[in-house]
Formats: structure tokens, C-alpha cells, sequence
């Protein structure tokens, strides 16, 4: 075990595998400590969107500027990541949501995202296997630039392009404690050993607030379980993503035909539950049904848990924490950490090597939770 580095991430999701990328880039060292093994936590359990359409300019430009790697990823670390553009359908229900949608698209398009408003006719003409009735919806917005990528694969092929510059992954290796001193940090200690650093990036997900407390650290996060499910694979029938705000719904295709889905369960808690439950099944094969009447007859093959990092606002805290020199925050996406961390992590290198950054992320920092905060309001499940 290397028993020093120059940065030391805690996590091996995709936001800790996409900034040892865009670290071992810069020529840093770097170690990632992870308790499992990689894409382990929220990674290999989400439903593997890329949408950029959000209420916050935070949220859309980071998921803008992350499309952008995105559709040029394969190339760079010379891997299939699977990623395809189906576009996203958001279901608009009533007046509410329409002023809201609205709002939503001015900002969008203002930032250059080519998202419009649909009607209900025009719902069936991208994606005919809906039923508008049944969506209970009044229209819908449509990027067609949104789209889907293999979490395995992306989080492996960020992984093995940093161990190819000398990143090293310590799996199955529980960080322990962070050693401080004099407002800074001095090492990381785990079950295998300590590595000396100055510089820990908190990546650990729906378990960052324990990390943090490591360095005596206190954050507002909160872990929530979401649960999903996948049907067996059928011909292919539609492209896009579908999800609704007020219902809470999300399915998709798969690239082998495969439906995945979500929807919160009746018995969504607050806390580390991985049970999963029927009432989720339930709930989620009758939503389905009402959406897209003909998935009826499709059987699902498995459901699975996974936790939402959840933060007051739902957007994510990054950056460095003024109270201790050297501990960077990357957590809290509330469910999203998979669609933003290509920029997120591009970001982040940018800050720990002292580069100028492409986006300013000044909103996002920890400290935003002493005043009043504008929480992000397109947040599905």
C-alpha cells in the first residue's frame, strides 16, 4: 500500500473514479480508498440518465458541460461506455407544472439547450407506446440531446485510464480516520494502513456524513433509499427517457431491451434501509401500466435498493470546506451524481491543482447552507 499521495479520495463511485481521471491528468498522485469495490454504492444502482434539464443554472450547466464529455468519452479512454441520446420527456400535469416547465426552458435555452414544450399530441409522436391519459399529463418538455450511459462501464473506463497514469485503487479498504492538524489535514488512516496526504476528497455518497466526521466535520446530508426495477428484455420500442416530477416516475429502454425504472415506494425512509419492498414493486408495476399500457405484459426480471445522498436543496456540496484546509467536498447529489460527474470531476481537479475553473461552483460550497438557499425543484424519485 502506498504510504503517501497527493490527494486521497474516499469512494470509488464515479465521481471518485472521474477525478482520479482528471487528477492522474495532471499529474498528481493519487490514491482512492474504497470499502467495496467500484461503482459499489449509487453508481451501479441508478438509472443511468444524463438529463440537463433543471430548475438551477448550477445543475443545468454542470449536466450541459458533462453531455459535452460525454459524447466525446469513448474516444478518450478508449472504452464503450454505451452512451446514446434518446432525449428526455418530462410529463407537464397541470398549470403548475406548466408555469414551472416554462421557466424551467427559458432558463435552459438561455445556456443553449435545445428543450422545448410538447403537447399532448406531440408526446405520441416521439415516444407512441404513452398514453397521455393515463400520464394524466397536459404536455411535456423534450431535450433531445439528454440521453443514457452505462454506469458500470463509464465508472470502470474512468478507473482504468487513472490506473494507467499511476492512480492506485485500494478495494475492499475502509477509511478509518482522518489524521488533522492545525487546521490541516495530515493523513488518511484505513483498515490496511495510513497514507499520508494533505489534500481527502470526500466521495463516499450516501455515506459522506461519516467521512466527514472523521475530520470532525459536520454536513446536512441524509441518506434516503430508492428503489428500482428491470423488466426482461423485449424488442426495442421507444428511446427516450420518460420522467415525471409530480409522480415521481422514471423508465427507459436499455440498449438490450431491458425496461428500468423507479418510483419512491410507499415505505421510502430516511436511513440505511436495503430491504426492498412490495408495495414499491406494486406501485411502480401500476404507474408503469397507466404511462405505457403495453409494458402490462412485460415481466420484470429483479428489483434492488440504493440510497440518494440527499442534501437540503438537492444540489450538490463541492469545494473546499473552510473549516479544514485541504478537505474537498464532492457528495450530496440527491440522485444525480451519475449524469454531472464528468464536469463535476473536471471541476474539482481544476480547483485542487490550482487551475482557473471552467464553471464557478462558489454556490455549491458548504457554506451556502448558512443563509437561505433555492432548491432545485426538477428532482424525480
Amino acid at each position: 500500500m502506498n504510504d503517501k499521495a497527493d490527494v486521497v479520495i474516499i469512494g470509488g463511485g464515479i465521481n471518485g473514479c472521474a477525478l482520479a481521471y482528471e487528477l492522474s491528468k495532471r499529474d498528481k498522485s493519487v490514491v482512492v480508498v474504497e470499502k467495496k469495490h467500484i461503482a459499489a454504492g449509487a453508481t451501479g444502482r441508478c438509472g443511468a440518465g444524463v438529463r440537463q434539464q433543471w430548475s438551477t443554472k448550477e445543475n443545468a450547466l454542470l449536466a450541459k458541460k458533462s453531455v459535452e464529455i460525454f459524447e466525446q468519452l469513448n474516444e478518450e479512454l478508449d472504452a464503450d461506455i454505451d452512451f446514446r441520446q434518446g432525449g428526455y420527456l418530462i410529463a407537464i400535469h397541470d398549470e403548475e407544472d406548466m408555469k414551472q416547465a416554462k421557466k424551467n426552458v427559458e432558463m435552459q435555452r438561455s445556456i443553449g439547450l435545445p428543450v422545448r414544450i410538447i403537447d399532448r399530441d406531440e408526446i405520441k409522436e416521439i415516444i407512441p407506446i404513452l398514453d397521455p391519459d393515463g400520464m394524466e399529463a397536459i404536455g411535456a418538455t423534450f431535450c433531445p440531446t439528454d440521453g443514457h450511459a452505462d454506469p458500470f462501464k463509464t465508472a470502470y473506463a474512468y478507473a482504468m485510464a487513472a490506473m494507467k497514469r499511476g492512480t492506485k485503487f485500494y478495494k475492499f479498504t475502509e477509511a478509518k480516520k482522518i489524521k488533522t492538524r492545525n487546521g490541516g489535514i495530515e493523513s488518511v488512516v484505513t483498515d490496511r494502513g495510513e497514507i499520508k496526504t494533505n489534500i481527502v476528497v470526500n466521495a463516499a455518497g450516501a455515506w459522506s456524513r461519516q467521512v466527514a466526521k472523521m475530520a470532525g466535520l459536520e454536513i446536512p446530508n441524509k441518506p434516503v433509499r430508492k428503489e428500482a426495477l428491470v423488466t426482461e428484455p423485449i424488442k426495442r420500442i421507444f428511446d427516450a427517457m420518460v420522467i415525471s416530477f409530480k409522480h415521481g416516475i422514471y423508465f427507459s429502454q436499455m440498449s438490450h431491451g431491458q425496461v428500468l425504472g423507479g418510483i419512491p415506494s410507499p415505505e421510502e425512509k430516511v436511513g440505511y434501509y436495503t430491504e426492498p419492498t412490495f408495495s414499491f414493486l406494486q406501485h411502480m408495476a401500476y404507474m408503469l401500466g397507466k404511462y405505457a399500457p403495453i409494458l402490462k405484459q412485460v415481466n420484470i426480471m429483479r428489483q434492488w435498493t440504493g440510497f440518494y445522498d440527499v442534501t437540503p436543496d438537492a444540489l450538490p456540496i463541492l469545494g473546499e470546506d473552510a473549516r479544514l484546509k485541504g478537505f474537498i467536498h464532492c457528495h450530496g447529489f440527491s440522485g444525480h451524481g451519475f449524469m454531472i460527474a464528468p464536469m463535476v470531476a473536471k471541476l474539482l481537479a481544476q480547483l485542487i491543482t490550482g487551475e482557473k475553473l471552467d464553471l464557478p461552483i462558489d454556490r455549491l460550497n458548504i457554506d451556502r447552507f448558512k443563509g437561505k438557499v433555492i432548491k432545485e425543484k426538477s428532482v424525480v424519485g
